[in-house]
Order: C-alpha cells, then sequence, then structure tokens
C-alpha cells in the first residue's frame, strides 16, 4: 500500500477505524521511509511544531501488589526496588517549580500500588492545591484506579491530566498482568475524562506482543479519543519475567511511533521510557510522529536524557519549546 497517499487522505480528514483491515495491516511491512514520511507530514498538519515536555517524580515507591510483568515496583518480584511512603509536600513542590523554571510544560506525580486513597489521597490532594497555585503548568498524575468522587476532588485540587496506561491490546493484556483486567483501565480513563480531565495513556512495546498488538492499542487509543498517548519501549528489569526479552531495535521502533500517528493523527505521540534504544535520545522520532517526550528524571533508565539536552535537540530540528521564564 503508498503510505504517502494514505497520509494525505488523513491529512485530507480520513481516520482509520478497526474495521479497515487492509489499511491497518500495511503498517508492518510497508516501506519505512516512505511511512516515516506520511507520518511527520500528518503531525506537521495537526500538532505544528511544537513539543510539549513533561517530567515525572515518583511519589510512593515499591510494594505495589499488581503482578504486572514488567514493573520494578511490583512486590511480587525480586527487583530491588527502594520502597518508601509518600513524598514530602515540599518535595514535590520543589521538583514542580525547578522543572517549570527548566523549561517543562506539564508536571506529574506517580505512585507505586494499585489505587492512592486514604490520608495519602488528601495528602496528594493538599500538594496538588499548592502547586497549582505555584505554578503555571499544568498538572498531571498517575494514582492508580480512582473513583469517581476522587476525580473530581483531583481536579478541583488542580489536575488537569490523568495518566493510565492500556500497556498493550487487550488480547495480551492477560499475559502481563492477571490482577486486574482490561475493563478496568478503561473505565479508569472515561471517569477521568467525566471528571474533566485530559487523558494519557499508551503502553508498552517489547514484551513479546504481536505487530497487530500494536495496532490493536493504538485504534483503542484513538477510540478513547485519548489526549496524549506515551511510547514506552521495554528495557528489561532483572528480576521481573520480561528480564531476559531482546530489546527492540531502533528501526522497529520508529515504524511502530509512525503507526500511532497515523490512528492518531490529532493526538499528542509522546517518547516515553526506552529513549536509550534510540539514536540521538529520539531525534528521529521527532521526524517521524512524535510531537511529545517525558524528559529529565523519571522512574526508569533514560541514558542521560536531561531537559537541557531535549531543548538543545528539538531546537536544533526546528521544533519549538515553552519559552523560560
Amino acid at each position: 500500500m503508498n503510505m504517502s497517499f494514505m497520509a494525505d487522505t488523513i491529512i485530507e480528514g480520513r481516520r482509520l477505524k478497526r474495521d479497515d483491515e487492509k489499511a491497518l495491516a500495511a503498517f508492518g511491512d510497508c516501506d519505512l521511509e516512505e511511512l516515516l514520511d506520511g507520518a511527520d507530514r500528518i503531525r506537521a498538519r495537526y500538532c505544528g511544531d511544537k513539543v510539549e515536555l513533561c517530567s515525572i517524580i515518583s511519589g510512593k515507591g515499591g510494594q505495589c501488589t499488581e503482578n504486572c510483568k514488567f514493573c520494578a515496583q511490583s512486590a511480587k518480584y525480586d527487583t530491588g526496588c527502594k520502597e518508601f511512603g509518600l513524598l514530602p509536600e515540599e518535595k514535590m513542590i520543589e521538583a514542580c517549580l525547578n522543572d517549570e523554571k527548566a523549561g517543562i510544560d506539564r508536571f506529574a506525580v506517580v505512585t507505586a500500588g494499585r489505587m492512592l486513597n486514604g490520608q495519602d489521597f488528601e495528602d496528594m490532594l493538599h500538594a496538588y492545591g499548592m502547586m497549582d497555585r505555584k505554578s503555571t503548568i499544568d498538572l498531571c498524575a498517575s494514582f492508580g484506579f480512582l473513583s469517581d468522587e476522587q476525580f473530581r476532588l483531583l481536579r478541583i485540587a488542580g489536575a488537569s491530566t490523568y495518566h493510565h496506561n492500556l500497556e498493550t491490546s487487550r488480547r495480551f493484556f492477560p499475559e502481563i498482568c492477571t490482577t486486574h483486567g482490561y475493563d478496568m483501565k478503561i473505565r479508569t480513563l472515561k471517569a477521568a475524562r467525566n471528571a474533566g480531565m485530559r487523558l494519557c495513556s499508551g503502553g508498552i512495546i517489547g514484551m513479546g506482543e504481536s505487530w497487530q498488538d500494536r495496532v490493536d492499542l493504538a485504534v483503542e487509543l484513538s477510540e478513547l479519543k485519548v489526549d496524549s498517548i506515551p511510547i514506552n519501549v521495554l528495557l528489561p528489569i532483572k528480576g521481573t519475567p520480561l528480564e531476559t526479552r531482546k530489546p527492540l531495535e531502533e528501526n522497529e521502533i520508529l515504524r511502530t511511533i509512525a503507526m500511532f500517528r497515523y490512528i492518531n493523527p490529532t493526538a499528542q505521540i509522546r517518547l516515553a521510557a526506552g529513549r536509550a534504544l534510540l539514536s540521538n535520545n529520539g531525534e528521529k522520532a521527532f521526524k517521524a510522529g512524535a510531537d511529545a517526550a517525558i524528559s529529565g528524571d523519571m522512574l526508569t533508565t533514560v541514558s542521560g536524557v536531561t531537559i537541557a539536552k531535549d531543548r538543545e535537540m528539538l531546537t536544533s530540528i526546528g521544533r519549538t519549546l515553552r519559552t523560560l521564564p
């Protein structure tokens, strides 16, 4: 299939649906350069040259009850993960303000565990209220399976975006996690949306899923109208069931990023974990459909990625960024 022509039709308004089987099947073996060029043109048409940078910190670590096979935070596996309770509010505020000064657009706190509740949730609401008062950037949160009322309170406190990855396709998900289900994840995203929050949800590639699983995930996210799609590439962690998985090659990662752009033309396609597998921290990916990234200190190995280095690289290829204060 001519991917340049497909890109033209998407730029003109076409949207790929689940029943576009022939078109969806073409992504796996089409000409790579043609695919990447088309994805970049779609990015330019719908997202422009602005790149959004976000940063995350771990607000609570270790001893998660879930058995996600990729995760160092799970209590089911011996990974040597550092365990700690809720981060003091002043530490969260300090990190938020420092990253704002460095040029970040959005700041997020991520907590390990099935859900955040009780006093921890109350303390987090207060912290978000303070960050909202003291900063001007967007605030994102990732606290697991919250209730409708918790989402309402979190939105009032100042969080504008909720992060909750689907991780992979519905078909492959039981191979990765059995302590919670796919429908729980979708209900969580819909509850966050109903509370007036933007949705950030993506997945991890390189876990043993098929190409079709990646396409199915991209379609699912399109149907949910997700605003931001982080694409993580598995960096196998010792002690997890996926520790022996072979890392993906760069061309396969780029092909996947481009495919997500074709299926989700108006969403942010965000580089996340695994950027160590990409040359120059993902420069080629920003010419293959990506228009956002997690930057700076994060929960996983990022091979020296810093906000300053990202800003330098992105400026060099003609992308625009938030003006430094």
